[in-house]
């Protein structure tokens, strides 16, 4: 294929895509694989880190489990605070350049990025869980109490289900975000999608029409991630009919008189209708 003139935009787009589409197609893979990874991970280091700090502790707790709780909740309050308000792009410096020079550590690139979309997403999340445990009706884990669970059964049995459909939304939006928030993690140099567009664009020096063609695939898979998680939430919600009673237990205690469907009768005339 020829090189296309200078002014011919859809040429390049074209004849750029011809020669670099395949290394488009995997560094867009590998976007994917850290924002989902990523987002997964954070969202289990989330949800612990809610859970965390919403254990209750009496008044009549020992004092050494007092003290250990606070350092505790310093600890997560600390990492929460660290990780929302510094950018990821430092944090990959850091991460990335410190774990060698402090401890010996040699992560390759992609490991590296794996563990910061991670720690980085469940900074976030944690706070987004705690929200969530927050706004579910306090009722509910009293009734939880009154019947002799512990806060670990309350929370996995009662509270966090619907926690988690109450969090779905930000879940997905904390996916986009990592969809788009992975391309810093090229001054790390791994080959994530805007990687591999800056040594395309690097090539010809077309940087508008190289960026043009990795707007698309970005634009492409963060709508293909929301549709997806917007028909996930539709799953979880369940169908919109359905009936809450199916037997009537004050006359069958066993459950085996099922209610009759009760129809609108005409009482002939009237033009009324009435039960």
């Amino acid at each position: 294929m020829n090189l296309p003139g200078d002014s011919d935009f859809f040429g390049w787009v074209g004849y750029i895509t011809s020669q670099y589409g395949s290394i488009f197609l995997h560094g867009a893979g590998i976007t994917l694989l850290l924002a989902l990874v990523g987002t997964l991970i954070g969202c289990l280091i989330g949800l612990l880190v809610g859970v965390l700090r919403t254990i209750p502790i009496s008044p009549h707790t020992n004092p050494v489990v007092k003290v250990l709780y606070k350092i505790l909740q310093f600890i997560l309050s600390a990492y929460i605070e660290i990780f929302r308000g510094t950018p990821m792009i430092v944090q990959a410096m850091v991460v990335y350049y410190g774990a060698m020079q402090l401890f010996q550590i040699d992560m390759s690139p992609n490991m590296a990025g794996f563990f910061i979309v991670s720690i980085n997403t469940g900074a976030y999340m944690a706070e987004t869980v705690r929200g969530g445990i927050d706004s579910i009706d306090v009722g509910q884990t009293e009734a939880a109490k009154a019947i002799g669970m512990t806060h670990w059964q309350t929370m996995i049995s009662v509270v966090m289900p619907q926690t988690i459909r109450n969090i779905m939304p930000q879940i997905g939006n904390n996916l986009i975000i990592n969809i788009k928030d992975t391309s810093v993690l090229n001054v790390i140099s791994v080959t994530e999608l805007y990687y591999s567009g800056n040594s395309a664009a690097g090539a010809y020096f077309r940087y508008f029409e190289v960026f043009f063609i990795i707007s698309v695939i970005y634009f492409i898979m963060t709508f293909t991630c929301s549709r997806l998680l917007r028909w996930i939430e539709h799953k979880i919600d369940g169908s919109s009919y359905y009936s809450l009673v199916k037997s009537d237990m004050m006359a069958d205690p066993c459950g085996h008189n099922p209610v009759k469907p009760t129809k609108p009768v005409n009482h002939g005339g009237t033009g009324t209708w009435t039960k």
